[in-house]
Order: C-alpha cells, then sequence, then structure tokens
C-alpha cells in the first residue's frame, strides 16, 4: 500500500508553522518513500517537501453553532486532487510518538479505519484525528451531508460521529495503544495532576489533541489557550476562582516536558 498522507488547513489557527511541524514528525517516524499533501489556503512559508493543493470546494453552508470541524468534508470528494487509493489524513495538532509504516498496513485497502473516541468509550464511535479511507470511498455521505448540512450537524454534532455511523460498509478502528487522547488519557487524574506531569503514552504512535487544547497549551501548562499557564502553584487560586473550585484544580496541569521533544520541526 503506497504511504499517502494528507492533512487540510484553513483559515488563520494554524497555518505554515503547523504544516511544516507536521510534516517534520511524520519524517522522523515513517519508512520513505512517502507522500504529503496538504490541502489548504496558505502556503507561504510552507516547506518544499509538503505538496501544496487548493483547498477543494465547500459543498453546503458550513453549519453554525455547531462543534464539529465539518470543513473536513472537503476531503470526501470523489476526486482529491490527483490522489488515488488509501489516504492517511492527520490532524494539524497532533503529536507523533512512534513508527507510522503500520497504519498503512493495517486492515485491507478498501477500509475506512479510525481512531477510537476516548470521550464515549462504550458508544462505539470513531474519531478523524488520524483516519484512513480509499479517495472517493466517502463520497456518498459527502452527497447526504451536502443536501442538508445543518441538518446532518444537527442530528450528529461531530463530523466523525457522522462519518462512524454512515461510511460505506462501515468502519473498522486502530488498536487502542496506537492512537491515545491527551486531555482525556494522558494527563492524570486529580489529585495527581497537581503534582505529575501529563505521561507519555509507552505504546502510542500518535497523541492527539481533540478539543480547544493543542500541543503549545500542553507545553506551557495551559488548559484553555488563551489563558495563562495554569502548571504553577501561583496560579491554582486562578483555579479556584475562576473554575468553581474543586473543578478548576481538575484543569491543573503540569508543563508537559516531553513535548519538547516531539513536537517540533
Amino acid at each position: 500500500m503506497d504511504k499517502q498522507i494528507i492533512c487540510i488547513n484553513w483559515g488563520t489557527r494554524y497555518g505554515a508553522p503547523y504544516i511544516n511541524r507536521l510534516y517534520s514528525m511524520v519524517a522522523r517516524n515513517i519508512t520513505p518513500p512517502f507522500r504529503f499533501v496538504c490541502f489548504t489556503d496558505v502556503t507561504d512559508g510552507v516547506r518544499d517537501e509538503v505538496e501544496c493543493k487548493p483547498l477543494p470546494a465547500l459543498r453546503g453552508d458550513h453549519p453554525t453553532k455547531t462543534l464539529g470541524k465539518w470543513g473536513k468534508s472537503r476531503l470526501w470528494e470523489e476526486g482529491l486532487g490527483d490522489l488515488e487509493g488509501p489516504v492517511l489524513f492527520i490532524d494539524l495538532d497532533v503529536a507523533i510518538t512512534g513508527p507510522l509504516d503500520d497504519f498503512f498496513s493495517y486492515g485491507t485497502p478498501d477500509d475506512v479505519v479510525l481512531a477510537r473516541n476516548a470521550a464515549k468509550p462504550l458508544h462505539r464511535l470513531g474519531q478523524t484525528s488520524v483516519y484512513r479511507f480509499p479517495v472517493g470511498k466517502l463520497a456518498p455521505i459527502l452527497d447526504i451531508y451536502a443536501a442538508d448540512p445543518q441538518g446532518v450537524a444537527d442530528k450528529y454534532r461531530y463530523e466523525q460521529h457522522f462519518v462512524t455511523k454512515n461510511a460505506p460498509g462501515g468502519v473498522v478502528f486502530w488498536p487502542r495503544a496506537w492512537v491515545r487522547h491527551f486531555r482525556i488519557q494522558c494527563i492524570p487524574l486529580f489529585p495527581f495532576n497537581l503534582f505529575m506531569e501529563p505521561k507519555r503514552p509507552r505504546k502510542a504512535k500518535i497523541v492527539i489533541f481533540a478539543g480547544s487544547m493543542n500541543p503549545p497549551d500542553a507545553m506551557a501548562g495551559r488548559w484553555w489557550p488563551k489563558g495563562d499557564a495554569l502548571g504553577t502553584w501561583d496560579h491554582l487560586k486562578d483555579c479556584w476562582q475562576g473554575r468553581k473550585g474543586f473543578k478548576g484544580y481538575r484543569h491543573f496541569l503540569k508543563p508537559t516536558r516531553w513535548l519538547e521533544d516531539v513536537w517540533k520541526e
């Protein structure tokens, strides 16, 4: 199976620094040859090894007041640049912590393979922070979504729930240990989070940062992207006052130093 990695960038939150960093993490953890393609509206500053392609048109109006990243639906088109066959999609804000080759040999080339949703472990839902699919395989669900984007978003909330429940032929999941959710599976539970640094999962290949927190926040000990770093004793009072007592303490994390060796260009 060819090793084809894709990512997507739109807007101003990420841009070239995130694209370049993801490429570097992939290159350090994969056996060549491989192809790295970014569908993006920003190309300035992106390193030459990245194949930048225009964003596919967004079908239908983007849902409003909906949490899911429905812009990812652009990648479900029948034609996706000049790509053919299975592609491995990776979010821009993940940390790659282990070898990636197994993501291309797992299952069959026709499978849609998702990470397991750590937030709802009993619901058999997938996470699209890292998932593999054959180009065009999800085109039928794109037609469903494009016919009523807001209705689909209201029903499923997140695009990954929609993919899990509607992918033609169903979905399969990566082995649990391969993909870990930083906020849910790496930060120690209260009260241990007050004393212990978030752990690096021993067998994980990718650590995802679903939600508002991303790697720079974790490295700074910051739960909220626009907040102050909270990973110091001086800020425990802010946790108490700003987040209603013990709930604030549960949102305390020590700076995650091991990410400095991983999340870099």
